[in-house]
């Protein structure tokens, strides 16, 4: 039949009309499938809701009718295991700069500019600012006039210094040269001694006159009195010689006295100079400004004297090297030690882990805390760890005795303690206190000694008594 044949076909032929049956027929075969699988789920939830439920308790109920017929309670239990060989330790800490300084001013004056400002990496020895200081300006100045006079009158006084080392050296010649006379005359007065005492022999004897001999006496006596008067020349030349050493002497005295004084001066001058040099503000070392407290024009006052009022200017934090203060508790302080590396993780950086190394800590224990603070430093080199963020530290601590590992469910808590509920091989209750380590939620670490291979009781009911017979089921 062709498409023009079935337009003529009228409509109102019931033979031509499908039936309900046909219709379903002619539906897609997946709706029935659909239908067929929603059927088998609800089903299957009404067994799961209400039949299994119930048969689950029916069961315990026969298990409770058959204790009860025996009266044996039936237990579980389970084996402890050992804990890993190692274990992780996370611990809170805040992120600091390696080093963290305010800068205070060494002089006073006004602030006449700042390069810097909060948030602003700095390297060491960059100008932060300039201070205004006149004071200070006109300090340097007058110590390089009194330095410059100093210099002038050591100079004038070493002058001097030569002029009475010149008079000395004339005092010397002098008293050299008198000195020669003496001993000339001295030979003369020994020559004319002879002469006139001979002359006296030869008078005696009336060879020559009286007249002639006492020419001779007199030349004798003349002689005498010139030696007299050389010695006393050479006298006064040697007390020339010692005044002009005491002047000389004195003089140099006086020239030490002022070459110190040059000293002081130059001392001073450069005291002053390094004082000019505090109005220029450096960093002492690369990092960042994070905080100011100064502006331009402000007043500044040299110090870091808190009752005086006078405040720092800038702080500085070095963050290419971070550290992180720890407080470790008191039962974890033997699993971490000097050089132990440890992982840091911040949460705003969920896909960034760093490592820092454990540098140092207290050495004693914090009486309040019971904690030991532990400085745990971490390289920053991109900059991406901030002081002051939270952040979280975990160690890694080896264990070579490492604790058995217990179900949470087997431990007994009362008024004896912590204890578990173990089955001996007589199928014997009895208790063992226990000590604990860390708690993981379900699972927990015994450090007393308990044994691998013993079996302690699941969810111990409080009708459990030390030395009860049990039964032991088998454990799934």
């Amino acid at each position: 039949m062709n498409n023009q044949e079935i337009t003529q076909t009228k409509p109102e032929d019931p033979a031509l009309i499908p039936s309900e049956d046909t219709q379903f027929d002619q539906k897609k075969p997946g709706n029935l499938i659909a239908v067929i699988v929603g059927i088998v789920f609800l089903v299957t939830g009404i067994l799961t809701l209400g039949i299994l439920p119930r048969l689950q308790r029916q069961s315990q109920l026969n298990a409770l009718a058959k204790s009860a017929n025996t009266g044996i309670p039936e237990v579980n239990v389970v084996q402890p295991k050992l804990a890993a060989s190692s274990t992780q330790i996370a611990l809170p800490g805040s992120i600091q700069g390696i080093t963290e300084t305010p800068i205070y001013s060494r002089t006073d004056g006004y602030l006449n500019r700042r390069f810097v400002d909060i948030g602003d990496r700095v390297s060491a020895r960059q100008l932060l600012a300039t201070i205004s200081a006149p004071e200070a300006d006109q300090n340097v100045q007058q110590a390089i006039a009194d330095l410059a006079k100093a210099k002038a009158t050591v100079v004038q006084a070493k002058a001097d210094l030569a002029q009475r080392e010149s008079s000395l050296s004339q005092a010397q010649a002098t008293y050299k040269s008198v000195e020669a006379q003496l001993s000339q005359a001295k030979s003369s007065l020994k020559l004319a001694r002879i002469t006139w005492l001979r002359w006296q022999k030869l008078q005696k004897q009336g060879a020559v006159s009286k007249q002639e001999a006492d020419q001779y006496q007199t030349a004798f006596e003349v002689a005498k009195a010139n030696v007299s008067t050389i010695k006393a020349q050479l006298a006064a030349a040697n007390d020339n010689i010692k005044t002009a050493v005491a002047a000389v002497t004195s003089q140099q005295a006086n020239i030490s006295s002022l070459v110190a004084s040059v000293a002081s001066s130059e001392s001073n001058l450069q005291r002053l100079k390094v004082l000019q040099s505090f109005e220029r503000i450096n960093a002492p070392y690369s990092g960042i400004i994070t905080a100011r407290n100064v502006d331009n024009g402000g007043l500044i006052a040299a110090g870091s004297d808190v009752n005086s009022g006078n405040a720092w200017l800038f702080k500085i934090a070095a963050t290419s090297t971070l550290r992180i203060l720890i407080n470790v508790p008191q039962k974890s302080v033997q699993s971490i030690h000097t050089g132990q590396l440890a992982q840091v993780y911040v949460r705003e950086l969920p896909n960034r882990t760093f490592t820092g190394v454990v540098v140092r800590n207290a050495n004693s224990l914090d009486p309040s805390s019971n904690t030991l603070l532990t400085e745990v430093h971490v390289q920053n080199p991109d900059n991406l760890l901030r002081p002051g963020m939270y952040s979280e530290v975990t160690f890694t601590a080896s264990r070579p005795n490492p604790p058995l590992l217990l179900p949470a469910n087997t431990l007994v808590i009362n008024a004896l303690g912590t204890q578990v509920a173990t089955v001996t091989p007589d199928n014997k209750v009895h208790f063992h206190k226990v000590e604990l380590g860390r708690d993981y939620g379900d699972q927990v670490e015994v450090i007393s000694d308990l044994g691998e291979n013993v079996n302690l009781i699941a969810n111990p009911t409080s009708d459990l008594q030390e030395g009860a017979k049990v039964k032991v089921l088998t454990s799934k």
